[in-house]
């Protein structure tokens, strides 16, 4: 510990120094040119200050980080892209750029870097040709300025001179003037008199050359035209004026009353002022002149640190024929003011924190002061305010630095604010302010802290796994390894699965990435917690809430719902004569998703040219524009597209035909424009969904009804379960049966073979017995006589009964005690009385006639068990119905949500009929089955 603090203090006791290097580039270079060493310039050895430590470089300040750059290990200094002067410095003729350098953590180093110009622009005239007027009688020596030429390159390469080609008569010359600025222009001479009957026209070259080590030119032709003399001309008082006006004055403020004679009478005396004809557009901006008095008025902002020399060219001409101008030059000085307060920039070269340990005179900060005025206007003066352990060391051009002036104690203060007071010289005086705040650090006592408690991310559903989702930063005060932090994801449990299955977090920078793709529907956020511990010794640690929102994206395209659609097309009639704002229809859609992204807007995109229709966006009516529009086109294509505001925007269009109709609407088509506005549409509603419920029950019984009846139908009377299947057997009596109770009817179930198939019934005296059975089965009547004796039927002794279904199947009730019957003996066959047989012969007949019962029972059983299967696979049938029947429910529910209980009374209309057409499609598909089943 004490040798870490002396090594630290006996690497501040070398003096900080400053040291200026000045370096130049050529324009034009390349991207990586070297332009200096900073270690070698400013004799740095490497490991200065440690033992085998590298050099290292960094940036403080750079005023152009696009262009130059420094290595932070070499200490070279290089450019970044290729540097344009023109571009970069413009007309400015000194083009530098400065960077602050922070070397080996205690040297600064000031560096300037000069772009050189090169020669690499010509000098360039506003335009190709001009033309001259020039009066015959225009005495020699007489003066006409022309447009001057510009050249980008300063310095040599700037504009040197401009010469004239002259023609065969020697005419004309040329004299180049310099302004104030240091700007050349040319003047046109005439040297001789001009005679118009000998020559009229004159055509002269005027070329410009810069002063490069390869001059460049342009050139423009000049076009003199000799016209009918004017005898005399306008004369200003004085060739040129001189005057001076304080910056920021006022708009509308005489600069000079310019005053221009002409000896001339009527128009030919009358004078015109104006600026020159190539007077800059600048000097336009600025300055206004009145053309009868000749008074050049402010009507710009005038800036000194802009133009401290404005030159007015002003030219005054006479009104009468073939004129010939006279032109003075107004010179203008702007006065200095103090209008610039001065400005401080600093740059922290501890990052804004210091130990304790350092020692009287560790740098803090570097510090810029500027004034954009001159004089004792620019001159500042800058000082530390307040009683803080820091003060402002000069250095050179408005160059400080913030230093520390005593020994500091982090147990009495460990912030300070500091604050810098920059004032100039000027009257008044103006000052300027700006505080940094500086922490005075100790060893690991700090905690890393969030700078969130609770950090709140969002993702788009259906992200990329491995996207970014967002960062958490925690800070820790401590200086090194003590307040170096990283951070981790404690254990926990998301949706039943582990937190490191959905996001994982940067160690290093705190930045969090999902691990797998998310769904708005399976989850819509989740939390957990994020760590962040030092690197000091003991560790300290703390922990963040980072809760992340999955967000719903636009993934569901508008649907269109009215007016009902066949292939994207619907077509709609209209009357004629309805006037201007009759509805046409509706069109209203739906979208699934929520927010913005739900919200929908109308348009007609195509077939309304001729503006007969129009669409309201947000309620979708479209009503017509135009009284006669049936008259324009009575057949017309609307495409319409209905989009959502989501991001990206979602679009669904179809395609309305409109048709005048001069009749009765079309069977089936709604009245749009009728008043319905005050209907309550959820009665009618509820009363519509009421009976479709009703329907469907009256049909589920139905379906049940004859599928129990069909069962009935099927199943075949077993005589040997008969007995035991009553619930009263047993309990009752039983009574002893012999064969005069046993007689053969004929079978209502197949009467077409009736000479086949008798049906086996109890005789009257068991009617009230529950062993009363009616039982079917196939005797031959082709039997011999030995074995059966018919019997004439007697109206009084027997009574059969007739059950449903046909007589088939077991009667295990009655509702009271057998009557008599009229019937007569057609309706049945005769009683037959089985006669008498010798004992074997019945024995045998019975035995034969019991194995094909045992026979019969058998496969009854089995058709029973085949009817149950048919019974099963119905129920389940019945409960898919249902579930279809509750998804439907369901569905048009959702969709009254969506349009409301209170919507458009088609959006009604329209649900209803698709589930009657649901229904008709339902009832198709069951009619189908069932004879498959049968």
């Amino acid at each position: 510990m004490y040798l870490s603090i002396l090594f630290f203090l006996l690497l501040w006791a070398q003096a900080l120094a400053l040291k200026n290097l000045n370096y130049s580039v050529n324009e034009e270079q390349g991207p990586g040119t070297v332009i200096g060493n900073i270690a070698k310039d400013a004799k740095l050895g490497l490991g200065q200050g440690g033992q085998g430590k590298k050099s290292n470089f960094r940036v403080l300040e750079n005023s152009a980080p696009h262009l130059i750059d420094v290595d932070p290990e070499s200490g070279l200094l290089y450019t970044k892209q290729r540097i344009d002067r023109e571009t970069l410095c413009r007309r400015n003729p000194k083009c530098q750029l400065s960077m602050e350098v922070f070397a080996n953590d205690k040297e600064i180093c000031m560096i300037k870097v000069d772009i050189v110009d090169i020669n690499d622009n010509s000098p360039t005239f506003p335009s190709d040709q001009i033309d001259i007027d020039i009066s015959e009688n225009a005495a020699p020596g007489t003066r006409f300025p022309l447009t001057s030429a510009h050249d980008p390159d300063a310095g040599e390469n700037g504009l040197k001179t401009y010469q004239i080609t002259r023609d065969d008569y020697n005419l004309f010359s040329l004299d180049v003037k310099s302004r104030g600025d240091g700007t050349k222009f040319p003047e046109l001479v005439i040297q001789r008199p001009l005679d118009r009957e000998e020559r009229n026209h004159h055509t002269l070259i005027l070329t410009a050359t810069d002063g490069g080590e390869y001059p460049r030119s342009g050139t423009m032709q000049i076009n003199v035209k000799v016209i009918d003399s004017n005898d005399n001309s306008p004369v200003f008082e004085q060739p040129s004026y001189v005057v001076e006006i304080p910056e920021n004055s006022p708009p509308g403020k005489v600069v000079i009353d310019l005053n221009a004679t002409d000896p001339d009478e009527g128009s030919n005396g009358q004078v015109v002022y104006s600026f020159s004809g190539y007077a800059p557009d600048r000097i336009r901006e600025l300055f206004s002149i009145d053309s009868r008095t000749g008074v050049i008025k402010i009507q710009g902002e005038i800036d000194y640190e802009e133009n401290p020399i404005i030159e007015i060219d002003v030219q005054a001409k006479d009104l009468g024929p073939n004129p010939i101008p006279g032109h003075c030059k107004v010179t203008v000085n702007v006065m200095d003011r103090n209008d610039n307060w001065p400005s401080i920039g600093f740059v922290s070269v501890r990052q804004g924190a210091i130990s304790e340990a350092a020692p009287p005179g560790t740098v803090i900060a570097l510090v810029r002061v500027t004034d954009k005025d001159s004089g004792r206007n620019g001159k500042l003066q800058c000082r530390v305010l307040g009683n803080v352990p820091f003060k402002l060391e000069e250095n050179y051009d408005n160059f400080y630095t913030v230093v520390t002036d005593r020994p500091l104690d982090r147990e009495q203060q460990d912030e300070y604010n500091v604050t810098i007071v920059a004032k100039d010289n000027g009257t008044p005086p103006l000052n300027s302010t700006k505080s940094f705040a500086v922490k005075i650090l100790d060893e690991n006592d700090n905690v890393p802290r969030f700078t969130k408690a609770v950090y709140l991310l969002q993702v788009p559903e259906n992200n990329i796994p491995g996207e970014y989702l967002g960062s958490v930063l925690a800070l820790d005060p401590d200086l090194g390894q003590n307040g170096t932090v990283f951070y981790s994801i404690l254990n926990s449990n998301v949706s039943g699965g582990d937190v490191n299955t959905f996001v994982n977090v940067n160690a290093a920078n705190g930045a969090i990435y999902a691990v797998r793709s998310f769904n708005y529907e399976q989850i819509k956020f989740f939390d957990f917690k994020v760590l962040a511990k030092d690197a000091g010794s003991p560790h300290l640690e703390s922990n963040t809430t980072v809760r992340v929102s999955v967000l719903d994206v636009n993934d569901n395209i508008p649907v269109i719902v009215l007016p009902l659609l066949l292939n994207d097309t619907a077509e709609i009639h209209v009357p004629r004569n309805v006037g201007v704002g009759y509805v046409v229809t509706t069109v209203r859609a739906v979208d699934n998703d929520y927010g913005e992204s739900g919200r929908l807007t109308y348009e007609i995109s195509d077939g309304n040219e001729e503006h007969l229709f129009e669409m309201d966006p947000v309620t979708g009516e479209v009503r017509t524009a135009h009284p006669f529009w049936e008259d324009v086109s009575p057949m017309v294509e609307l495409i319409i597209r209905v989009m959502d505001h989501g991001k990206p925007t979602l679009t669904t269009a179809a395609r309305l035909i409109v048709k005048a109709y001069s009749g009765p609407l079309p069977g089936g088509e709604p009245h749009i424009n009728e008043e319905h506005h005050n209907w309550d549409t959820s009665l009618p509603l509820i009363v519509t969904l009421s009976i479709i419920s009703m329907m469907l029950l009256a049909a589920m019984v139905t379906i049940a009804v004859k599928c129990k009846r069909e069962n009935k139908e099927i199943r075949t009377y077993n005589c040997r379960i008969a007995e035991y299947s009553h619930p009263q057997l047993g309990k009752g009596k039983k009574k002893k049966i012999n064969k005069n109770d046993i007689m053969l009817v004929q079978s209502e179930v197949e009467e077409r073979d009736a000479m086949n198939v008798m049906n086996v019934v109890s005789s009257p005296s068991l009617a009230t017995s529950p062993m009363y059975f009616d039982y079917q089965t196939r005797l031959p009547l082709s039997s011999p006589r030995s074995e059966v004796m018919y019997l004439k039927p007697t109206a009084n002794n027997l009574s059969v009964p007739q059950g449903q279904g046909h007589g088939v199947g077991c009667h295990t009730s009655f509702t009271g005690p057998v009557t008599n019957t009229t019937d007569t003996p057609s309706s049945r066959m005769s009683i037959i009385q089985v006669g008498t047989r010798n004992h074997s012969t019945r024995e045998r007949e019975s035995w034969r006639y019991g194995k094909r019962g045992r026979e019969r029972d058998l496969e009854i059983w089995k058709e029973r068990g085949r009817v149950v299967d048919m019974e099963r696979e119905r129920e389940r049938e019945s409960w898919r119905v249902g579930d279809m029947e509750r998804e439907r429910d369901r569905v048009r529910e959702k969709e009254r949500e969506r349009v409301g209980v209170h919507g458009d009374r088609q959006v009604m209309l329209h649900i209803v009929e698709r589930d009657r057409e649901r229904d008709r499609e339902r009832d198709r598909d069951r009619e189908r089955e069932e004879p498959v089943t049968s």
